[in-house]
């Protein structure tokens, strides 16, 4: 009898421990839920917001890890290199204040498409595109006159942002092969960099210059127009390491 007892009491025991790891559980897919609800509506809620605002917000949600989470849901490209520790809500709102400068200068460039996104820090930066097609002839890697003249102006846009760091990076669409489409697109990256670097921009203010051939669309490659949008080239504009450090240096007042 007493053994038996002994068995019930086991077996209920394992029982409860199953029923309260299966509530854990439960509760942790529901957190999780929760959390990416939370940081998509506030990518949504954040988008009639300066980045002065969003930097706050960002900043005041933890730095990077929700930057990337934000970014990642916003589906947008990570951009230069995470620099460890916290960043604050201050800190977010200075370098916001910033890329909002930024971004309005950019958008006075003729042919530029300019959107704000996140960086690597969970901090603001822009994106300024420029149709492939307006840039270089099909299937060449020159520069076009025509073109000179909207780059002579963002470069200008990028003297006048030293402290931001600058990242190139050269697309395709599908046609054709990866042996053609993967050079291509690092070499039209290449021609803008040399320009914008034959301009006065600091050799050293570009960080990063890539090809990533049809990899990474856009649009729709089944189509013309969606063909046209993924033949591009992107420029980020992003905060740099000591932006980053003269911001929190200037937030700890």
């Amino acid at each position: 009898m007493i053994l038996a007892l002994k068995k019930c009491t086991i077996f209920a025991g394992r029982n409860n421990s199953k029923r309260l790891i299966n509530k854990f559980r439960t509760s942790m897919k529901r957190m999780k839920s929760i959390a990416v609800a939370l940081c998509a509506s506030m990518v949504l809620a954040g988008c009639n917001m300066s980045n002065t605002a969003k930097g706050t917000m960002i900043g005041a949600g933890g730095g990077a890890a929700l930057g990337a989470i934000i970014g990642k849901i916003a589906g947008n490209t990570a951009v230069g290199a995470a620099i460890g520790g916290a960043v604050g809500a201050g800190t977010g709102a200075i370098i916001g204040k910033k890329m909002d400068k930024a971004k309005k200068e950019a958008e006075a460039v003729k042919n530029a498409q300019v959107e704000t996104i996140t960086d690597a820090n969970g901090l603001e930066a822009v994106k300024v595109t420029f149709d492939s097609g307006i840039l270089f002839a099909t299937n060449k890697a020159d520069l076009n006159a025509s073109s000179k003249s909207s780059l002579q102006q963002f470069a200008t846009v990028l003297k006048n942002n030293s402290a931001c760091d600058v990242a190139i990076y050269g697309h395709t669409d599908n046609t054709g092969s990866d042996a053609i489409n993967n050079p291509l697109s690092v070499n039209r990256a290449k021609s803008v960099s040399n320009y914008l670097k034959s301009l006065g921009v600091p050799a050293s203010q570009i960080k990063s210059v890539d090809g990533q051939g049809s990899t990474n669309p856009v649009a729709d490659n089944s189509t013309a127009e969606g063909r046209k949008q993924n033949r591009r080239v992107e420029v980020y504009m992003y905060a740099s390491e000591q932006m980053i450090k003269d911001a929190n240096a200037e937030a700890s007042k």
